[in-house]
Parts: structure tokens; sequence; C-alpha cells
């Protein structure tokens, strides 16, 4: 089993760790709210996100009153347990109406949704292709998965990736499937550091029709 750590630093931040590497903590989050940002612009109502993490992703998409379904695939039953205790601030997003919470695989839970049910899919599963927590996770940047993840979304629906660096290989796999194709490259300091994120974006074309 991976290892869930959660510690609070000297600095006062709540840090998530697993298996020893860094995911993330609650000082800086910009660019895990500019995911939601991203698709909220875009009118997304009915949202798939991988990865609860600490939940600044989620709080977002619900703080938009027109959202009205989000699903969460979270692989690690310890972070929404941790959420649901209050360890992790986040039981009221647990309790709102409009949230399923799905413990499970992200790539089981995209291809459980319905053909073309989704306005946008987030996910925020792991570092990037290249910086990878879990091997195994090569897959979420892979054809297969990104072809999975195309179908499910409504016509101009958006597949937006949260990654630690910019990846040519992930842009060309999405521009197989999706358009406009972008990386966004989002400024951050690190612990005094100034670093950037990225979120690789594309959309649904519009060529959605019966049996497709």
């Amino acid at each position: 089993m991976d290892q869930v750590t959660l510690r609070r630093r000297e600095d006062g931040a709540l840090e998530l760790r697993v298996n020893g590497v860094f995911v993330m903590d609650d000082l800086e989050t910009s660019s895990e709210r500019l995911l939601a940002r991203h698709v909220l612009d875009g009118g997304a109502q009915r949202i798939l996100v991988g990865g609860l993490g600490l939940g600044f992703t989620t709080r977002e998409l619900l703080a938009d009153a027109d959202v009205e379904h989000v699903v969460v695939a979270e692989l690690h039953h310890e972070i929404v347990h941790r959420m649901r205790d209050g360890t992790i601030p986040g039981a009221d997003l647990l309790g709102d109406p409009r949230l399923e919470v799905v413990v499970d695989d992200v790539r089981a839970v995209v291809a459980a949704q319905p053909v073309h049910s989704l306005d946008a899919i987030v996910l925020d599963v792991d570092n990037g292709p290249d910086f990878l927590v879990h091997d195994e996770n090569a897959a979420v940047y892979g054809p297969g998965f990104v072809a999975t993840c195309a179908e499910r979304l409504r016509p101009d629906g958006q597949l937006c990736v949260w990654s630690m660096a910019d990846s040519d290989q992930l842009r060309r796999v999405m521009a197989e499937h999706l358009l406009d194709v972008e990386a966004v490259a989002v400024p951050v300091v690190l612990q005094g550091r100034r670093e950037h994120y990225w979120i690789l974006t594309g959309r649904r074309g519009d060529d959605v029709g019966p049996g497709d």
C-alpha cells in the first residue's frame, strides 16, 4: 500500500506526501484552483475530477452555484477519511449533495461514466508524465486513457491536466483526440522559490453524433 503522509511544516502549511514524495500543500494552491476556473469559465456544470488531494480544486468548483454535479476519483481512502474527520479541512465539501467521491483508480471511474456525459474532466492525479509518484500512472497520460476521456466529454467539453512541467508528448497525445490543445504556465512560489506549474488543456470537437 502507498504511504500517505500529512504533516504540519514549520511555516504552518499542511503538506501532503505519498511514498515520501511531495504532492501538494495548502500554502500554494493557485494552480489547483486555476484548473477549476478554466472549466468553469467554459460553462462546465457536470465535471469529473481526478484526485481529491487537499480539496482546493473541488472547493473552487462547488463554490460556483451553476455547477450541478462533481465526481471526484480518489485512489487513497486515507485522504477521504482524513477530510471527513477534519484533519484535512473539507468536511463541508463531503456534505455537499452535488459531490460524489469514488475511492478508486481514476481510469476506472472515468470509464464508468456514460459516453458524452461530462462538460469537463480535470486530472490532478500525479505530478505529471515525467515526475510520477506512481509508475502505473503513466497510463493516465497515454493515448488509450486520453481517448477514453474524450469519449466521455460532451461537444466542446474540456480535458485539463495538471503537470509539474510542460510535456510535448502529452500535448501530441491530446491533439489526436481534442482541439485547441495548449499548455498554460502558472507562476508559483514554492517555499521561497519561484517556479512554474502547468495546465494542459484541450477541447472536444462538436462532431459528436449518434453512435459516436
